[in-house]
């Protein structure tokens, strides 16, 4: 790879404790922690006095209860969701009677109930009362958010960009800890590569993830993410043009030294691949790509 892929998997935090990050994000982890959550979900608190709450968290009661503590005298004017997975949206809906404010986002979840088999599950409940589309402006007390449509890990998945400290909040779309998860019917990896192609053509210098530290260099990072992608394509053609004709025996030979409670997760990944390359018609699925099909070149 030209670009290198670093991972940074270190954080200092304390569960439930609201942490200041720059003069207008604070942060609160969640409880929540797990093969794709890493330590939980960071939830992002931006403004001060009239604030914004990105990414709820889980509904977990411990997590609420803290939330409130961190903006005790402050009014939340807006609860704004990257996507509908239930490490994510959840908190909304107590959140939204405890305070008040209107719910953000693209929309409902867009896959169907089959595809809680992988990551933290689908949150079927939440329906944003405003709905966010690409480039759409929202605005508090001295903070801007511009949202940015980035399908991929969902098809609802957004970032949002603050114009004022030139950050992005990234969601699960780009991570510093980890890759993200791909997985169909609801995840699409020629979507994914395409945001994350999008992203390298703006100019915010810190990345904020749910999950994780900072990216801080978020072009290289992005990059590396996008070569990473390109070489699992050829190594999954590689697999094919030696007679691996499964999504089970390409997973054996590409993550054979990932723990294995993830292989699910890499089935998927794999999957969300071959999807792409069927429809670019380099693959040939019998019946059709699913995961228990036959692929062969």
């Amino acid at each position: 790879m030209a670009t290198p892929l670093r991972f940074d998997r270190t954080l200092e935090f304390e569960y439930g404790a609201v942490a200041p990050m720059t003069p207008l994000i604070r942060r609160v982890i969640a409880r929540n922690g797990g093969a794709f959550t890493f330590h939980g979900t960071g939830t992002y608190i931006v403004g001060r006095g009239e604030v914004a709450i990105i990414d709820a968290g889980p509904l977990l009661d411990e997590h609420i209860e803290a939330l409130q503590r961190a903006v005790a005298g402050e009014t939340v004017t807006h609860l704004i969701m990257t996507h509908t997975h239930r490490d994510h949206s959840p908190a909304g809906a107590p959140l939204k009677l405890l305070t008040g404010a209107k719910t953000y986002g693209f929309g409902p979840h867009g896959g169907e109930r089959e595809d809680e088999a992988v990551e933290e599950g689908a949150d079927h409940n939440f329906s944003p009362d405003l709905r966010v589309r690409h480039g759409d402006m929202i605005e508090g007390h001295g903070w801007t958010l511009e949202a940015v449509h980035t399908p991929g890990h969902t098809s609802n998945h957004l970032c949002f960009a603050l114009r004022e400290e030139n950050a992005l909040f990234c969601g699960d779309h780009v991570m510093g800890w980890s890759t993200t998860v791909v997985s169909p019917p609801d995840g699409d990896m020629r979507a994914y590569r395409a945001s994350l192609a999008a992203l390298l053509a703006r100019e915010e210098a810190i990345y904020w993830p749910t999950h994780g530290a900072p990216v801080r260099d978020p072009k290289i990072h992005v990059a590396g993410l996008l070569e990473h992608r390109a070489e699992r394509e050829a190594q999954i053609l590689a697999c094919l043009a030696d007679g691996l004709s499964t999504i089970p025996e390409i997973v054996r030979r590409l993550y054979k030294d990932v723990d294995p409670r993830l292989h699910g997760a890499a089935g998927r990944s794999v999957l969300a691949h071959l999807i792409e390359l069927v429809d670019r018609g380099a693959v040939h699925a019998d019946p059709v790509p699913t995961i228990g099909a036959l692929f062969r070149r």
